[in-house]
C-alpha cells in the first residue's frame, strides 16, 4: 500500500510538472476580468506610435459601468512612466498612450477593487519588435572557454547506468530510470529515458527542463510518435524520489541555485549544467537505438535557454525548438534595459556587480544564438513577466540559423496545447527530413 501510494503521489507531480501540464497552459480565470484590448491586432506599433486601448471591466463576463481603473505604463519590467485612473462610465473607455521611441515593449497595467477584492491584468505591446538589439557582449575566449570545458568533461567515461520502470512501460514503449557521468568524480546526470519497441535505430529527443527542482515522469507524445526521448535533471540528482526531497532540495540547499558562484566563471553553477547536456547527448549517441544523425532538443524557459545552448555547443543537434527562453541578455538591467530571468542584476547596489556581469556573458542565452546552426522553432508570448519579450526577442533576432517564429500574444509565462501540437509534429518532420 505505501508503495503505491508513493507511486500515486509521483505521478501526480510528474502531472502537474510536466510541460505538458494545464497548469502551465491556462491562465488563472477570475470572476471579475479586466480586458486590455490594443487598437492594434498584432499588438505592434510602429516607433513614436500612440497606442490606444479600449479597457473593460467585466463581471459575469458583462461589462460593468462607472468602474474606476488605475493603470500605469512603462517599458517591460521596468518603473512606470505614466499613472492615472478612468472611468468605465459606458462599460468601457478608450485610453491613448505616449508611444516608445526605440525598439522594446511597453507595459500597461491595470487595477480595480469590486466589492473589497483587488483584480489586475496587463498586457504588453511591441515597438519595432524586430529591431530590438540585446545588451549581451561577447567575450573574447568565448570558444575557448567552451571548447576547453567541453574537452575536459568528455575525457569522464560515461559509465551509464539504466534502471528498468515497469510501473511506465507500455506495449510501445521502455521506460528506464538512466544515470551517467557527468564531468568529476562522483558527478553525474540523471533522467527518465524511453525507448519505442521495433526495429531502430530511432531518432532522438533530449528534453532539458525548467528551472526548478522536481521529479519527472517519462514522456509519452515523442516515443510513441517513433522518437527515444530522453528527459534529464540537471541537479545531479535521481529524478524518481519522493516529493519531500525535492522540496527540501527546493528551499534549502538548491534554493537559488541560479546564482552560485556568479561571480566565478569556472565555478558558476551552470558550468556542468551547459556542460551535462553535451554529455546527454553523448550518452544517446552511445545507444543502438538511437540513430546519430537524428537528434533534437526541446524545452522551455530555463529548458529553451538550455537548448539553445545545447545546439549551439553540439554539432550532432539536427534541429530543435524553445519556448520564452530564460538566460536571455541577463545585464539587461545593468546595462541601463530589461534583462531576462532570473533577473539577477535588478538591483544596482548587489555587491561585485562588474564581475558577475561579466561571469554571466559566458552563459548568456544571446551569445549561444549567435552561434546556432540548426534550424529552430522559437515559440512566446509578448505577455510572459518571467523571461519578458524584450529578452527573448532580441535573443531571437541575433540568430541567423534557418529560423520559424510562433507568437500566441496573450501567452504568459505558459503555453497553449496548440502549440505543444505544432512543436512536436515540427520536431518530428524535421527528423524525418
Amino acid at each position: 500500500m505505501k508503495n503505491l501510494i508513493r507511486l500515486t503521489l509521483l505521478l501526480l507531480i510528474g502531472i502537474c510538472t510536466s510541460p505538458h501540464s494545464w497548469a502551465q497552459r491556462t491562465r488563472e480565470h477570475t470572476y471579475v476580468k479586466i480586458l486590455l484590448t490594443p487598437n492594434h491586432a498584432d499588438w505592434n506599433y510602429k516607433l513614436g506610435e500612440k497606442p490606444e486601448f479600449t479597457v473593460s471591466v467585466l463581471k459575469d463576463n458583462f461589462p460593468q459601468k462607472n468602474i474606476e481603473v488605475n493603470y500605469s505604463w512603462g517599458p517591460d519590467m521596468l518603473k512606470a512612466t505614466k499613472t492615472g485612473s478612468l472611468n468605465t462610465e459606458n462599460g468601457y473607455q478608450k485610453l491613448s498612450l505616449e508611444g516608445m521611441n526605440k525598439p522594446g515593449f511597453m507595459t500597461l497595467s491595470a487595477k480595480v477593487r469590486i466589492d473589497g477584492r483587488n483584480y489586475t491584468n496587463y498586457i504588453k505591446v511591441a515597438f519595432a519588435p524586430d529591431q530590438i538589439t540585446p545588451f549581451a557582449q561577447m567575450p573574447a575566449d568565448f570558444d575557448e572557454f567552451w571548447e576547453k570545458t567541453l574537452a575536459a568533461n568528455s575525457k569522464a567515461p560515461l559509465e551509464p547506468l539504466m534502471t528498468l520502470l515497469p510501473e511506465y512501460c507500455t506495449s510501445r514503449m521502455d521506460v528506464y530510470h538512466i544515470r551517467f557521468r557527468n564531468g568529476g568524480y562522483n558527478q553525474y546526470i540523471y533522467g527518465i529515458l524511453s525507448v519505442p519497441k521495433g526495429e531502430g535505430p530511432f531518432p532522438a529527443v533530449l528534453q532539458v527542463p525548467g528551472a526548478g527542482v522536481r521529479p519527472y515522469a517519462p514522456d509519452k507524445e515523442y516515443a510513441e510518435a517513433g522518437a527515444v526521448t530522453l528527459k534529464i535533471g540537471i541537479h545531479g540528482i535521481p529524478v524518481n524520489m519522493p516529493a519531500e526531497v525535492y522540496n527540501n532540495l527546493r528551499y534549502g540547499a538548491l534554493n537559488n541555485y541560479h546564482s552560485y558562484n556568479i561571480d566565478n566563471r569556472d565555478k558558476y553553477y551552470y558550468r556542468n549544467v551547459y556542460a551535462g547536456c553535451v554529455r546527454a547527448v553523448d550518452f544517446l549517441c552511445s545507444l543502438p537505438q538511437v540513430d546519430s544523425q537524428r537528434i533534437a532538443v526541446c524545452g522551455g524557459s530555463q529548458g529553451g535557454a538550455l537548448s539553445i545552448i545545447t545546439a549551439a555547443l553540439d554539432p550532432r543537434i539536427k534541429c530543435l525548438w524553445a519556448n520564452y527562453p530564460a538566460l536571455c541578455d541577463i545585464a539587461g538591467y545593468y546595462r541601463g534595459g530589461t534583462g531576462g530571468w532570473p533577473h539577477i542584476f535588478r538591483d544596482p547596489n548587489e555587491s561585485n556587480l562588474e564581475t558577475k556581469v561579466k561571469v554571466s556573458e559566458y552563459y548568456d542565452v544571446v551569445n549561444f544564438a549567435r552561434k546556432l546552426k540548426a534550424p529552430i522553432l522559437f515559440c512566446t508570448g509578448y505577455n510572459d513577466a518571467t523571461c519578458p519579450p524584450t529578452s527573448t526577442l532580441g535573443t531571437y533576432n541575433v540568430i541567423t540559423a534557418p529560423k520559424k517564429l510562433r507568437l500566441t500574444l496573450d501567452a504568459a509565462h505558459w503555453t497553449y496545447p496548440e502549440t505543444y501540437r505544432f512543436e512536436l509534429e515540427w520536431l518530428m518532420q524535421q527528423l524525418k527530413e
